[in-house]
């Protein structure tokens, strides 16, 4: 059954993570300009700074505790969900990847339980305020049957399912799996293997920068992947560290000229790396890329992955990477209805861009 949930920080938490911020112990400047190396000394000790001197966790936490938050046992874990709701409306869940968390949803709450939407953000294994798996074996799989016994609990028996990053890889899951329990998925992008022959302009490019993540911005996924746990150790015992570690992704993923102030602020950012400081769940979130990035790899190279077969709804955002071209989704998601490419965006679509999301799924729904 689900429990209500309200976040109540520690006073002791808040001040730990102060003193921790200000008494970091910095490296010399990269000896490049700019974040070909990473994030720049000096546009991390403003953060940071900021995070210790000005940013508000407990302005944070009130406006979240106005949304209602439950936690629901399935599968043996605990699940933290924001949990909004319209009146016997359409059912979605919508569910975040790494370094993002329900927080890339929370804009788009009220707009769409104001078209009609029962909304459901749950946090991922090893996410958030959900629990941290402590035994081997909560990959994309588990995940997906957990978000169908999760809706069950909610009671909705037949619902849509709406995901990004890893939430691509659950809802596309969930679609092979239970296909009986889903109206539709809307993707954020689809995960498909390229078509590398007869390439339109649009798709050499998209091959052209994806070949370029791969070549200079993947180390991150290898070490997730390969040693989370050595990585873990740095991430919930350095604050400063951990938000080096999420920001570059964030900032390098985002849709911007440069300025990541112009699509999320600094306080949204914070909002994010706070709690997986809370949490501590740098090390536990990084443990689902060791469960599940053989089988992600699987489903993006291999041209014969299983055929997904229920209502499909495709959003591909501008400076998203992977950018799968609608050619390349049909051969592996054989009912798209609808197909989107807004005009600004990066990876974290909701977040960045929440109106032309919510304008995205208005738009999918209406075709169910």
């Amino acid at each position: 059954m689900p429990t209500p949930f309200r976040i109540a920080t520690p006073p002791a938490a808040l001040d730990d993570l102060r003193r921790r911020l200000r008494a970091t112990r910095w490296p010399e400047p990269a000896p490049v300009a700019g974040w070909a190396q990473g994030v720049p000394l000096d546009y991390l000790h403003d953060l940071v700074g900021h995070w210790a001197d000005t940013y508000d966790w407990r302005a944070t936490e009130a406006r979240v505790n106005r949304i209602p938050q439950h936690r629901v046992t399935v599968d043996g874990l605990e699940i933290h969900v924001l949990h909004r709701t319209a009146g016997g409306a359409l059912p979605v869940i919508l569910t975040h990847g790494w370094p993002g968390s329900f927080f890339e949803y929370e804009a788009v709450l009220e707009p769409l339980t104001a078209a009609g939407f029962d909304v459901v953000v749950p946090s991922l294994p090893g996410y958030g305020f959900s629990g941290k798996p402590t035994t081997p074996g909560w990959d994309i799989h588990r995940i997906a049957r957990a978000w169908a016994d999760l809706m069950t609990a909610l009671g909705y028996p037949r619902f849509v399912a709406v995901g990004s990053d890893w939430g691509t890889s659950v809802s596309t899951s969930l679609a092979l799996q239970a296909p009986e329990r889903l109206l539709g998925i809307h993707l954020v992008p689809p995960l498909v293997a390229p078509v590398r022959t007869d390439q339109t302009p649009a798709e050499t490019r998209a091959l052209h920068d994806l070949a370029e993540r791969e070549r200079d911005g993947s180390g991150y996924s290898a070490v997730h992947a390969t040693r989370p746990q050595t990585l873990g150790y740095s991430l919930v015992d350095s604050p400063a560290g951990l938000c080096a570690w999420i920001v570059e992704k964030i900032w390098a993923w985002s849709d911007h000229d440069g300025d990541l102030a112009t699509v999320l602020t600094r306080d949204q950012v914070l909002d994010d790396v706070t709690l997986y400081w809370l949490t501590g769940t740098g090390a536990s979130s990084a443990r689902l890329y060791r469960e599940s990035i053989a089988e992600v790899s699987r489903w993006f190279t291999t041209e014969t992955a299983d055929v997904v077969r229920v209502p499909t709804g495709c959003t591909v955002f501008p400076k998203e990477v992977p950018r799968p071209s609608r050619r390349w989704a049909e051969r592996r998601f054989a009912n798209i209805v609808h197909w989107g490419e807004p005009p600004r965006g990066g990876h974290f679509g909701a977040w960045e861009q929440p109106a032309l999301f919510v304008e995205e799924l208005k738009a999918f729904a209406a075709l169910l």
